[in-house]
């Protein structure tokens, strides 16, 4: 999958690249406590990343390669 932004409210929280759905829909389960850590009743949603949220992932990508970290072991980043 590409780059995918999950929103709280409408507000983009953080940029992921899930590798398909069922990963998508996990990690929005599992990670429900973190997303709404500042709006307990949040709606949550998610879309594809914009050019500036594409960019903030691949650079927190590169980050993480160059410290010796596999692309496959990499989720995402908070925004």
């Amino acid at each position: 999958m590409v780059p995918t932004t999950i929103l709280i409210d409408d507000t983009p929280r953080c940029v992921v690249r899930p590798t398909d759905m069922k990963d998508l829909n996990r990690f929005i389960r599992n990670g429900k406590q973190y997303l709404l850590a500042e709006k307990p009743d949040g709606r949550i949603a998610h879309r594809s990343a914009n050019e500036i949220e594409a960019v903030k992932w691949y650079n927190a990508l590169a980050l993480h390669r160059a410290w010796g970290g596999a692309e496959e072991e990499y989720f995402g980043t908070p925004l």
